[in-house]
């Protein structure tokens, strides 16, 4: 059994209201539903598998929703459907192992189109904002601001202090795996899919 959600906390749920009565929806995150931050993006995932996922354990590996597809087709035998070829099984991580995977790196996008890629514990963010809803916006930050973000999620999973100057080789490195995952069309080793679009522009606040 798997329990999971939606991504993110929409604004219309009232979130001030529900952090009053002590539901504080995003928790440490920072932002909500539609945003490039990962309160946006986080959501809660629950395994119960008796006789092969310890009871109470824990993982930290950084998976998608989009694993689904090939972790099912691990335990079935099923072949995954096409489309799911940025997927990758998670089914090593249920039994307390590494996921063996191709893929450098996770591709989040915002509701604006902004986009993040998420290596180990660094995320890069193309935006000087949240991308999203909550403030500020792209329209609304100041002239000065830094024109991406760059977070050590291990230390900072509340996206505060942005490394990006400080750290411009690993932005470099990120920014041209997102780069290479965008024309493969996808995000693990394989030959080239589609993407839904052409033309896809990967810096929108530039």
């Amino acid at each position: 059994m798997i329990f999971t959600s939606d991504n993110g906390c929409a604004k219309a749920a009232g979130i001030p209201q529900l952090r009053k009565k002590g539901h504080h929806v995003s928790a440490q995150y920072r932002g909500s539903k539609a945003d490039i931050w990962d309160g946006g993006h986080r959501v809660p995932f629950f395994v119960r598998w008796l006789g092969k996922v310890e009871p109470a354990s824990r993982c930290d590996q950084v998976i998608t929703l989009v694993d689904v597809f090939a972790t099912v087709s691990d335990i079935t035998g099923e072949k995954a459907p096409d489309m799911a070829e940025d997927s990758v099984s998670f089914l090593p991580a249920l039994s307390g192992q590494p996921i063996q995977s191709t893929r450098k790196g996770v591709i989040h996008h915002s509701i604006s189109g902004h986009f993040a890629y998420r290596q180990g514990k660094w995320k890069l963010l193309l935006a000087r904002g949240s991308g999203g809803w909550t403030g500020p916006k792209e329209n609304q930050v100041g002239a000065d601001a830094l024109p991406a973000q760059l977070y050590d999620m291990q230390k900072d999973p509340s996206e505060k202090n942005n490394l990006y100057l400080s750290h411009p080789e690993v932005a470099q490195r990120l920014l041209a795996d997102l780069t290479a995952d965008i024309q493969n069309g996808r995000s693990t080793d394989g030959p080239e899919a589609k993407n839904d679009v052409e033309n896809i522009v990967l810096w929108k606040s530039g």
